[in-house]
């Protein structure tokens, strides 16, 4: 008698961000639809949370799909030094076009933490050629620019798992074993009214020293899907940049309209220099990471001296293939009933937000809060922690509904496919509104 698929899985993966020790099966998924998933058994699942917030057109899309497969009998891959191909100058050209701020480059790798690594090495590397340049022209007219290495970024921020950007997020169970060995970090709170002033004496402080503040827009989706308001970010950023402050705009997670808008920036005045994406940049469907840079960045590692050179790449940058279905994955976002499926969910998650305010007002639900395509609140049971075991009884319940979702420990969420119809939309409201 064969092995199940789950039975063979237990004996030879890892998963992620998984405690593999009485850990349930993991359930098969054979294939996907729209916004469904289906198991072995054809039991279907609404993907409530987009496979990991990645899912923007839904699964299997033939669209994307028949792009993927014009370009893999093309060309599946080249090293990107000495050359290039037409969907990565494509991507390029669009995604500049696009981009809120005045960006002038695009830096290929894999996936939102590999963007982010890029992102806070360009930083430091620009501050420190920027120090190189002033101690050349010092001798001659007293010019030095001091060599800035701090760096500013969120508290409950989280940028991702490889070092650099596990460095500039919140130290908590995510960084634990890892905490010796990351860089220090200036660390301060979303700003609000209250607490501006101390803020800003922190930034005063270490201006001098601070190289770039990193921050996720308007959503910190890992730390709990906390939301913080585009007025009061506005204003830290115009203290910030007044600092000459290099600003990353983290939109791995918030880009390509998951807040309501193509990108979280366009709710701000104040715009980045660097920006970093992954996630739905291809549709869900295949890794990609972009770090777009200004041209003032760029220019700072414009040099004779070879060893001025940004020395980082990556086996798979600008992978042809994937660079085929972000491109496809735009043609998709870009048509006006992708535009009109999006506001019709921000619509309705308004409405709904609404109503469930009223209906579990007092009760054992807190801090209900929307932004865009998410809805998100706290379970009041045990700690606000990611370790809360309330996670797992949402999931099961919601699994025996024929949804998936997966709550940050006691914070339940979702954030589905633009594709949802109103009835599966419906559906996740019916559930979401029956917890507690």
């Amino acid at each position: 008698m064969s092995s199940s698929l789950s039975d063979r899985d237990q004996q030879v993966i890892w998963h992620p961000y998984t405690q593999h020790k009485n850990m349930l099966p993991p359930i098969p998924i054979t294939k996907g639809e729209g916004t469904l998933l289906f198991d072995e058994n054809n039991n279907s699942y609404i993907d409530a949370i987009s496979s990991w917030w990645v899912n923007v057109h839904g699964h299997a899309h033939p669209y994307i799909a028949q792009k993927i497969y014009e370009q893999a009998k093309k060309l599946e891959h080249v090293i990107f030094t000495g050359f290039t191909h037409e969907p990565a100058v494509s991507l390029a050209e669009r995604l500049l076009k696009i981009l809120p701020g005045n960006f002038s480059r695009i830096f290929y790798s894999d996936n939102g933490s590999t963007a982010v690594e890029v992102a806070i090495k360009m930083a430091i590397q620009f501050w420190s050629q920027q120090a190189d340049a002033g101690d050349q022209k010092s001798a001659n007219d007293n010019h030095h620019v001091k060599y800035r290495h701090r760096i500013l970024a969120f508290r409950n921020s989280y940028h991702g798992d490889t070092f650099g950007a596990m460095s500039v997020s919140e130290r908590g169970v995510f960084t634990l074993p890892f905490h010796d060995h990351l860089f220090e970090v200036i660390f301060i709170d979303t700003p609000t009214k209250a607490n501006f002033g101390h803020i800003k004496s922190v930034i005063d402080l270490y201006a001098n020293e601070i190289a770039c503040f990193i921050y996720e827009p308007l959503l910190q989706a890992a730390g709990g899907m906390l939301m913080h308001e585009a007025e009061m970010l506005d204003e830290l950023l115009t203290e910030i940049k007044s600092k000459n402050i290099i600003c990353i705009a983290d939109e791995v997670m918030t880009g390509f309209y998951r807040t309501g808008k193509f990108f979280a920036s366009e709710y701000l005045q104040n715009k980045a220099d660097i920006i970093c994406l992954s996630k739905g940049l291809t549709g869900g469907t295949m890794a990609l990471g972009v770090t777009a840079a200004s041209q003032k960045i760029f220019d700072a590692f414009l040099s004779d001296d070879r060893t001025k050179t940004f020395f980082h790449g990556h086996s798979f940058t600008a992978n042809p293939i994937a660079c085929a279905s972000a491109l496809a994955s735009l043609d998709l976002i870009e048509k006006e009933d992708c535009v009109l499926r999006i506001n019709n969910m921000v619509k309705k998650n308004k409405e709904f937000i609404a109503g469930f305010a009223i209906h579990h007002s007092p009760s054992n639900i807190k801090n209900h809060r929307q932004l865009g395509t998410i809805i998100a609140f706290e379970i009041i049971s045990g700690n606000d922690s990611y370790l809360n075991n309330i996670s797992a009884t949402i999931t099961k319940q919601a699994m025996q509904n024929g949804i998936y979702i997966r709550p940050l420990g006691n914070t339940v969420y979702i954030m589905p496919p633009y594709c949802i119809t109103d009835e599966q939309l419906n559906k996740l409201y019916d559930f979401l509104m029956a917890i507690g």
